[in-house]
C-alpha cells in the first residue's frame, strides 16, 4: 500500500464512515463561508490558523480522525505537515469535499 492511500480516504469511504456508528473525528480546515454553506460538524479552523495553536486540535493526536478542505489539497498538505507533530492517524480526505457531494 502506497503512502497516499495509507494516509487519506476515499469520499466513498469517507461517506461510510461518517454515517457508521463510529464516525472518525472531522478536521474541517475550510474557509468560514465553505464551513456554513455545508459542513459535517467538527472542529473548524482555518487552514492559515492551524499550526499557530496546536493545542486547539490536540484532542486528535491519537483520534482516528479526517481532515477536509474543499479540493483535498490544502488537507493533504496539512495533514502531511500534522503527522511530523505527532497526528499519525490522521487522514486526508481525497478530493475534499468536492469529491464527496459529486458520489
Amino acid at each position: 500500500m502506497s503512502e497516499k492511500s495509507q494516509n487519506s480516504i476515499s469520499a466513498a469511504d469517507f461517506k461510510r464512515k461518517i454515517e457508521s456508528k463510529n464516525p472518525p473525528q472531522i478536521l474541517d480546515i475550510r474557509t468560514d463561508e465553505e464551513f456554513e454553506d455545508f459542513n459535517f460538524g467538527g472542529k473548524h479552523i482555518l487552514f492559515e490558523n492551524l499550526l499557530n495553536d496546536l493545542s486547539q486540535i490536540e484532542f486528535l493526536k491519537n483520534k482516528n480522525a479526517v481532515i477536509i478542505c474543499y479540493t483535498g489539497l490544502q488537507s493533504e498538505i496539512a495533514r502531511s505537515i500534522l503527522a511530523k507533530k505527532g497526528f499519525s492517524k490522521l487522514k486526508n480526505l481525497a478530493g475534499g469535499i468536492e469529491a464527496y457531494l459529486g458520489i
